[in-house]
């Protein structure tokens, strides 16, 4: 191999040693569109909303009630007296 063969190879394989160097020094940050808290949030609503959907559903559709008395306390005041019975 020639003398200027060597010196080439040498300064590609600086020349890739600081560009892996200058690879490792970015750091990659992930910007979130939507805190963890909201998130969290936003599933207990979405649990909620489900189970006020189903009480509905189940006390208005399925049953033979209304399904605006599905959220009302005497209702439940009802069952539980039902239960201890009074």
């Amino acid at each position: 191999m020639t003398e200027e063969v060597k010196v080439a190879r040498r300064q590609r394989r600086a020349q890739r040693q600081a560009e892996e160097a200058e690879a490792k020094k970015t750091y990659w940050v992930q910007i979130r569109m939507f805190p963890i808290w909201l998130r969290i949030l936003l599933i207990l609503a979405i649990f909620g909303g489900a189970a006020v959907a189903g009480l509905m559903v189940g006390y208005g559709i399925l049953g033979d009630g209304t399904p605006s008395d599905a959220l009302k306390w005497e209702t439940y005041q009802h069952l539980l007296d039902i239960k201890d019975g009074k």
